[in-house]
C-alpha cells in the first residue's frame, strides 16, 4: 500500500472520490482544465449555455432586454467579473434573481467592457477566469465559429442535483422526446431551459401564455388530455374498443364502418358550444364528420405504417389513443412554467408527478407511449410530410430505446 494512504497512526485512509461533474459540460471543462488545455476548455464552452444572473424587477422592466451586471470579484484584487454558469451548476429557480441565458459566440459580439473578465463557473472545481479584451473576443468567436451551437438531438443527463429513479424521474422521463430534440437535461426538476425571459416568450409565441393563470390552465388542459383533438379521440377510441371485443387486429374497412356508425348514431344531433350551451347539427355536418373521421382514419393508418417500417411500433401494432402527446408535454410545461416563474419549484414538481401517473394508467411501456405521443405531433404538425416533425422524433425514440444511459432503460414504466 502506498504510504500516501496511511495516517499517522499507520490506518488506511480512503482516498479522495473523484469530482462528480452535474454534466457532460462540466466534465469536459474540469477535464481540459486539469490537462491545462485551454483551446479545449474554450472547444467545449462554445458548446454550452451560459447564464448570468439578473434581477427580475429589472427585466420585467425591460421587457425581452437583458443586462451585464458584474457579479464577482475575481482573484486579483479589484478585478471585475462578469460571472457565467454552466446548465449542470444553476442553483434552483427562484423568485428573484433570474437567468438569461447567453453563448460564447454571442458574448464575443456584445461584451459590455474591456476590463471586465469572464468567470466560468466560479467556486467550482471546473472554474476558470478570463480576460476579455476585444484580441481575446475575437479567439472566442473563432472557436464559436468551429463548434455546434445550439446542439440538438442529444441525451443530456443531469448526473448530480437530479433524480435518476423514482416517482419524479419517471414524470420528467415523460418529457425526454422533447429534451431529446433541443440536447436539454431531460432530468433537470431546477428548470431554467432558455433563461427567464426566452421562456416567458416560447410561452407567449407558442401556446399564447402570458400570465401564471393561463399557464394554469394549459397545465390543466394538458394532465387532462384535453389539448389534443377531441376527434382524434374518438376516432381512436373506436378501434380500441373493437380491438378489445374482438381480441386483437381491427379491419381497416371494419373499423371505417363503425366509426361512421357512431357519428351518425351519436344521439342527439347537437353539439356543444364552448359556453357550455348546445346548437342543433344539421345532416350535412354529420356527413362532413364522417368523411373527416375516413380522411383521418387513412392518415392513421399510414402513419402507423410507417411507424412499423421505422420500429416505432411492432408488427401488427398500433396506436391507442395520443393523449401521450399531451403528457410529455404536461411534463415540459411545468417546467416551462418554472422556468418562466409562472409556479414554483414544488408546484412544479407535482405536476411532473401528474404527468407520470396519467401516463403509467393509460399506456404500457415506454414504447407504447413514444408511439401515441409521435403520432399526436405528427397529426397536428407533420401533414404527412414525413419531415422533421418526424424524423426528430424518430431519432429522438432511437436513442432513448437504446442508449444504455436512457431513463427510458433504467426506469420502470409503471411505477
Amino acid at each position: 500500500m502506498s504510504p500516501d494512504l496511511l495516517s499517522n497512526e499507520g490506518r488506511a485512509v480512503p482516498p479522495v472520490p473523484a469530482w462528480q461533474a452535474p454534466t457532460d459540460i462540466e466534465r469536459g471543462l474540469y477535464e481540459a482544465k486539469t490537462r491545462g488545455d485551454w483551446a479545449a476548455y474554450f472547444d467545449v464552452l462554445a458548446t454550452a449555455n451560459l447564464y448570468h444572473a439578473m434581477s427580475r424587477t429589472r427585466a420585467d422592466s425591460r421587457t425581452g432586454c437583458v443586462s451585464y451586471t458584474p457579479t464577482y470579484w475575481g482573484p486579483h484584487s479589484g478585478t471585475k467579473m462578469l460571472a457565467f454558469l454552466t446548465d449542470g451548476m444553476l442553483p434552483a429557480p427562484v423568485p428573484d434573481p433570474i437567468f438569461f441565458q447567453d453563448d460564447l459566440g454571442e458574448l464575443a459580439r456584445n461584451w459590455p467592457q474591456d476590463d471586465e473578465w469572464l468567470a466560468i463557473n466560479p467556486g467550482s472545481p471546473c472554474e476558470a477566469f478570463f480576460p476579455a479584451t476585444a484580441a481575446h473576443r475575437m479567439a472566442w468567436r473563432r472557436h464559436a465559429d468551429r463548434m455546434t451551437y445550439p446542439r440538438r438531438n442529444e441525451l443530456r443527463t443531469l448526473w448530480a442535483g437530479g433524480p435518476l429513479h423514482g416517482p419524479v424521474a419517471h414524470g420528467l422521463a415523460c418529457g425526454a422526446l422533447l429534451c431529446m430534440n433541443n440536447a436539454s437535461l431531460w432530468n433537470a426538476m431546477g428548470w431554467h431551459g432558455t433563461g427567464y425571459v426566452r421562456e416567458r416568450k416560447r410561452l407567449k409565441e407558442w401556446w399564447g401564455i402570458s400570465s401564471r393563470e393561463e399557464w394554469l390552465s394549459a397545465m390543466e388542459a394538458l394532465l387532462d388530455g384535453r389539448m389534443s383533438s377531441p376527434f382524434w379521440g374518438l376516432v381512436l377510441g373506436v378501434r380500441s374498443v373493437l380491438a378489445r371485443d374482438f381480441g386483437g387486429r381491427v379491419e381497416v374497412d371494419h373499423w371505417r364502418q363503425v366509426t361512421s356508425r357512431v357519428i351518425r348514431s351519436g344521439g342527439p344531433e347537437t353539439d356543444t358550444l364552448p359556453g357550455g350551451g348546445t346548437a342543433l347539427r344539421s345532416g350535412s355536418e354529420t356527413e362532413a364528420q364522417v368523411a373527416g373521421a375516413q380522411r383521418l382514419i387513412g392518415r392513421i393508418t399510414r402513419y402507423e405504417a410507417r411507424f412499423r417500417a421505422d420500429g416505432l411500433l411492432a408488427e401488427g401494432g398500433f396506436v391507442h389513443g395520443v393523449e401521450a402527446w399531451d403528457y410529455g408535454r404536461a411534463s415540459k410545461m411545468a417546467r416551462w412554467g418554472l422556468g418562466a416563474r409562472y409556479c414554483d419549484l414544488p408546484e412544479a414538481e407535482q405536476a411532473v408527478l401528474r404527468a407520470g401517473r396519467l401516463s403509467g394508467i393509460n399506456y404500457r411501456s415506454w414504447e407504447d407511449f413514444s408511439a401515441a405521443y409521435i403520432l399526436g405531433r405528427c397529426l397536428h404538425f407533420d401533414e404527412e410530410e414525413f419531415g422533421d416533425w418526424y424524423g426528430e422524433m424518430l431519432d429522438a425514440h432511437r436513442i432513448l430505446t437504446t442508449d444504455p444511459n436512457s431513463p427510458w432503460l433504467n426506469i420502470p414504466f409503471k411505477q
